[in-house]
């Protein structure tokens, strides 16, 4: 476990080093060890905001600082961490701290401070987590596609779900599966998909992927969704993976398998510690 903590810090000292700097998230996620679509859905589900979200939080804190002490122009600050416009800086701002970047110069001025992340797992309780591991050959799924940013997808996801069914999708994909598969690394390709066979035929505006063979850490989730899935989400990566010993997440992609309204399955590809 303190392996798994230290890699995470190592991640996040990375940032804090380098915030007046452009920062690529494969960079980020290769010092906790993990790949970036791994890493980005264990830091939103770990610390409830998305790794996007902490670094504008922690610029915006700094340039905060620097405005209240220094003369340096808001345009110099604003390039400092990362804004290509001074109106794009001060809205963010503004939205951040409740006052302009020009209001922040004033004595008394209150600005607001996103402190640095400190990672600590520990072992609460005794609480049981229930999960197999199976081996599965390839198989192929079929299903509508749409790119989704690391950034929103928890919020957008849904409502594509709804958008789905109200459109009469339901028809010709049920939703058996909801699959996330990484892209660049700042956004994903998730399907509403089904089992596909290569018998059928695949209609319009519908495509299909093959998911190789492989290991799978399989966790069973009950309860009313989206709150039991996220729920046994976030157990997945706060309480089983860090105390895993024989087996590491693998691949760039994981499933969520629908088996009814309050009853499904989460699906992690892993691979055995040699």
């Amino acid at each position: 476990m303190n392996g798994w903590a230290e890699g995470l810090q190592n991640a996040i000292q990375y940032i804090e080093d380098n915030l007046t700097e452009e920062l690529d998230i494969n960079d980020i996620a290769a010092k906790a060890y993990v790949s970036s679509f791994h890493f980005q859905r264990i830091f939103s589900a770990l610390c409830g905001f998305t790794i996007g979200e902490y670094i504008r939080n922690r610029r915006l804190t700094l340039a905060g600082e620097e405005l209240s002490h220094s003369s340096e122009r808001v345009i110099d600050t604003a390039v400092k961490y990362g804004y290509d416009s001074q109106d794009s800086f001060t809205r963010a701002f503004t939205k951040f701290h409740g006052i302009t970047p020009s209001a922040a110069r004033e004595q008394g001025a209150e600005l607001k401070a996103f402190a640095p992340l400190r990672i600590k797992l520990t072992l609460e309780g005794g609480t049981m987590m229930e999960y197999k591991i199976i081996e599965k050959s390839a198989f192929s799924i079929m299903g509508k596609a749409k790119m989704f940013s690391m950034e929103t997808s928890y919020e957008e996801i849904p409502k594509w779900w709804q958008e789905h069914y109200q459109t009469g999708g339901g028809e010709i994909v049920k939703g058996m599966f909801g699959a996330c598969m990484d892209s660049d690394g700042k956004s994903f390709e998730y399907f509403i998909a089904d089992l596909y066979f290569p018998w059928n035929d695949i209609p319009k505006g519908y495509t299909t992927r093959i998911i190789p063979a492989g290991t799978w850490a399989v966790f069973p989730y009950h309860g009313k969704c989206p709150e039991s899935l996220q729920s046994v989400n976030t157990k997945i990566w706060n309480e089983w993976l860090p105390n895993c010993r024989e087996y590491k997440l693998s691949g760039n992609y994981n499933l969520e398998f629908y088996i009814s309204e309050e009853e499904g399955q989460i699906w992690v590809p892993v691979e055995k510690v040699l």
